[in-house]
């Protein structure tokens, strides 16, 4: 067992709430003390860090189904990372475990809040993306809410994302047909070339809306909201009778200071009267306890035979992650963003 004494972490903390987009000042940087683990918990160094755009509402005081991340307190995130210390008899030295760390690069956690990760069944990155958090909020969203049956037509923004990726081929997997709204020429190759669906539309085109219309000549019988905004406002007039809209997030919104726009409410709440449509937000883990397993044994399946495919995009040291979660927020990233915060052993 190893001696965990004198161990430093570095950690990046809330520095300061934003107002509209976060910037570099928001967060700093710090060094401290690990302490040693007690019975039960263990000492983990971070591999991996993921980085998703529910972290920019943790940043805000305003009350959401999470409460925030106080000042001063280590920025939320889930981690893949490897033992160094057990006091937990289930875990031993070396073992990677999916953890929920945050932005340093040790800590000490409970070994009840973490569970094992197989690095021979699977790349450990993809415990953060396609067989993580987001391939399981494609999963959960799209196939209890969606309900996507045969030869209906699922539409997906933010497409190249890891969690409108997922969506997108799942709903190939289920028979429907998938039209993808990605943000440039590269981003809607992917999802031609790479990922199967049967369109892509290109968000920022002049002719988005008309672009749009054209994908989808009988409809859209599910609409998987990432994104809210021009893009969506896009998307209801060509929604059917019955049409389902699983609403997992709304990035164009999170950096938006409130104005006096025009409200829009009664137009959409007119729509979901004429065309009985069922909007409903969700949560993940609401589902965990129904789905989860369902969802490690199903996707875990699609990822080894290949019906199920991923791109990532890592960047490198925890000192990159305040300007790559900035960049997430702006569409930078290209795939499931990820921290590689130390290297594997």
């Amino acid at each position: 067992m190893s001696d965990s004494t004198n161990v430093q972490s570095t950690r990046i903390v809330l520095a300061s709430r934003p107002v509209g987009a976060p910037t570099a000042e928001n967060f700093r940087t710090e060094t401290v003390a690990v302490p040693e683990p007690g019975d039960g918990q263990l000492l983990v160094r971070v591999v991996y860090l993921s980085l998703d755009p529910y972290m920019r509402g943790r940043m805000s005081a305003a009350k959401s189904y999470a409460p925030p991340v106080e000042l001063d307190a280590v920025m939320v995130g889930a981690t893949v990372a490897q033992v160094v210390t057990s006091r937990h008899p289930n875990f031993a030295e070396g073992d990677y475990v999916l953890a929920g760390t945050g932005w340093q690069t040790h800590a000490v956690v409970d070994g009840r809040a973490v569970r094992k990760l197989d690095p021979e069944a699977a790349p450990l990155s993809t415990a953060l993306g396609v067989l993580g958090m987001p391939g399981f909020t494609a999963y959960s969203g799209l196939l209890k809410i969606g309900q996507p049956k045969a030869g209906e037509t699922v539409v997906v923004a933010a497409a190249s994302g890891p969690v409108g990726s997922a969506v997108g081929q799942i709903a190939k997997i289920k028979g429907a047909r998938a039209v993808g709204i990605a943000g440039g020429p590269e981003k809607c190759r992917h999802l031609l070339d790479d990922l199967g669906f049967d369109a892509a539309v290109d968000h920022r085109a002049p002719d988005f809306a008309e672009r749009l219309r054209e994908a989808v000549p009988d409809g859209i019988d599910v609409y998987f909201e990432n994104v809210g905004g021009s893009v969506t406002a896009a998307v209801i007039p060509l929604l059917n009778l019955y049409a389902r809209m699983p609403v997992c997030g709304l990035v164009s919104q999170y950096n938006t200071v409130a104005t006096d726009a025009p409200d829009r409410l009664p137009a959409f709440f007119g729509t979901i009267l004429v065309k009985s449509l069922t909007v409903r937000g969700f949560i993940q883990s609401e589902f965990v306890r129904e789905m989860h397993d369902d969802f490690l044994r199903d996707a875990s399946e699609w990822v080894r035979s290949g019906t199920l495919r991923y791109r990532e995009d890592i960047v490198d040291g925890l000192d990159a992650a305040p300007d790559a979660f900035v960049g997430l927020l702006e569409g930078r990233n290209f795939g499931k963003l990820v921290v590689r915060v130390a290297p594997e052993s």
